[in-house]
């Protein structure tokens, strides 16, 4: 057996520290991804970009919001680490 199966043998899902930050991770996530795509509507608007512009506007905060949600969960993993030892 090498070291890394052993240590991968002791190590149990910590069940509960997932639960939290993928409950958090949804409620937080609603609130980035809607200020995506009504900031990027809004911002159309105050520009005159029209709809396409809108469009693009959304999908520019959406995907700064993916990279904030990213951010997030990983810092959320280092404050309730998804594995325990056994």
């Amino acid at each position: 057996m090498s070291a890394e199966t052993t240590s991968k043998a002791g190590r149990q899902i910590a069940w509960q520290s997932v639960i939290t930050v993928i409950s958090a991770a949804i409620l937080i996530g609603a609130e980035v991804f809607g200020a995506a795509f009504a900031g990027g509507w809004a911002l159309a608007i105050l520009f005159g970009l029209g709809d396409t512009g809108a469009h693009i506007l959304q999908a520019l905060l959406f995907a700064i919001g993916v990279f904030v949600m990213i951010g997030f969960i990983r810092g959320a993993q280092r404050i309730e680490p998804f594995t325990k030892r056994a």
